[in-house]
């Protein structure tokens, strides 16, 4: 059971697998910060020439297909750095393929604290709250300036019939995000503080692998307290659990770049092996 809080995005490496391996280099230059205006602005974009459409799009498509798509992906939009994509209540219209930064989605508590929801990076998609009832269940805010592709829904869902392929890969999407869910609740509701914390560091370094970063080393877009948010901690709890990973020489920690110098341990802390 626990074995599956460490892939809580297992689907992402179902989805990245290949692009993992042949993409790494691209991806990395891909994800990269570069500086943009100061107000976001839309730029027409092509799915065919974009080096993380492996991430995005299916495998496989032809040339014909790949034209169709780029009529769909129309534009693409660069949001400032605490800016919001969509707001909670805004109605829906797209979905959002990320290009470059970080996301936090969030929603308002009933004392009006922020309660983040997950935290999206290059190559994965955002806006799918919105399908259920036409308007969006949570925020959608930049941790860092960030690049993303616009597709509008109805489009998506049009093209979807004409290739098989896109429609199975939304799907493929949508049960990823199922399975994001239930792996957050099972988190939540029966691990300690450091299994928490270990399944969060994990997870983010797997993400982060198959878009050809380091296996060991990551930079924490999130703050200590957006990282409590998400994973019902307090920030003092989280920054003690940090500190003790760092005493007992599992990761080491400068401001917000972690290495993690042993990676056995924190599977250990999530799924702990059995004395007979």
């Amino acid at each position: 059971m626990a074995s599956s809080i460490i892939d809580l995005h297992q689907g992402n490496t179902m989805l990245e697998h290949d692009y993992a391996t042949a993409k790494s280099h691209e991806a990395h230059a891909a994800i990269a910060i570069t500086p943009v205006p100061v107000n976001s602005q839309t730029i027409k974009v092509a799915c065919s020439n974009c080096n993380l459409r492996e991430l995005c799009m299916p495998l496989g498509l032809s040339a014909a297909e790949l034209d169709k798509i780029d009529d769909v992906v129309a534009s693409r939009r660069k949001v400032k750095r605490g800016s919001t994509l969509f707001r909670n209540g805004e109605k829906f219209t797209s979905l959002y393929a990320i290009r470059t930064g970080f996301f936090k989605t969030c929603v308002a508590s009933e004392d009006g604290r922020d309660q983040v929801t997950g935290f999206q990076m290059a190559g994965e998609v955002v806006g799918l709250d919105g399908i259920v009832n036409d308007h969006h269940t949570c925020d959608a805010v930049a941790l860092e300036d960030a690049e993303v592709c616009v597709m509008p829904f109805d489009r998506i869902e049009e093209l979807s019939r004409e290739v098989s392929s896109l429609q199975r890969h939304v799907h493929k999407i949508m049960s990823r995000e199922i399975v994001r869910e239930n792996g957050v609740m099972l988190l939540l509701g029966s691990m300690r503080a450091e299994e928490r914390l270990a399944a969060f560091l994990l997870n983010l370094v797997q993400r982060l692998h198959a878009r050809g970063f380091s296996q060991s080393e990551l930079v924490l877009r999130m703050t200590r307290e957006e990282i409590g948010s998400y994973l019902g901690l307090k920030l003092e709890t989280v920054s003690r659990t940090f500190s003790k990973f760092v005493d007992d020489g599992i990761v080491e920690v400068k401001q917000r770049h972690v290495r993690i110098i042993n990676t056995e341990a924190l599977k250990d802390i999530v799924n702990p092996k059995v004395c007979s």
